[in-house]
């Protein structure tokens, strides 16, 4: 069916694709957190897709499910990042306030604590932390960069959060 979309921009083929895939993108998005306006919008919006792009369909790629929930997962990214987006009037206008001096000297005392926290970790489990969060790495990317298995880097994370939480306490 895809195949006549494609070639032929066959409008029969194209509403046996909507009856079919239609609710069950709305479904796959309102079990992603969507409620049931924004899943029918955005579920419209994968099936416009659908018939504007079906001649980038690849058969030998991926099946025509996967691709049209490719399109639908990748469409509900776009509308959460859409609704993230702060509106111009939420944004601060002019210079900040500085910090009140006991705020400054807090974060500095915690900043100081954290550092020493960090020091007492051993290295494996400080080096996952720093790599996580300092250099800003996914899990896999660490993964990738030190050749140690995506499981044992969460573990080691994991471990480290757990002392570092224990050790701020």
């Amino acid at each position: 069916m895809l195949r006549r979309v494609a070639q032929t921009q066959d409008s029969e083929a194209f509403a046996a694709l909507f009856a079919h895939f239609g609710p069950r993108v709305k479904g796959y998005l309102m079990k992603s957190g969507a409620d049931a306006a924004s899943a029918e919008e955005c579920a419209q919006d994968v099936m416009v897709t659908v018939w504007r792009k079906a001649d980038q369909f690849n058969p030998a790629r991926a099946s025509a499910a996967t691709w049209i929930f490719t399109i639908a997962r990748n469409r509900r990214i776009d509308m959460l990042r859409r609704d993230k987006r702060p509106e111009p009037e939420d944004l601060p206008w002019g210079p900040e306030a500085e910090p009140d001096q006991e705020d400054a000297m807090a974060l500095q005392q915690e900043s100081e604590q954290l550092a020493a926290a960090l020091q007492e970790l051993p290295e494996a489990q400080r080096s996952m932390i720093e790599r996580a969060y300092f250099n800003d790495l996914s899990h896999s990317e660490i993964a990738d960069a030190t050749g140690l298995p995506l499981g044992t880097i969460k573990s080691r994370i994991r471990l480290a959060l757990e002392r570092l939480r224990h050790s701020l306490n």
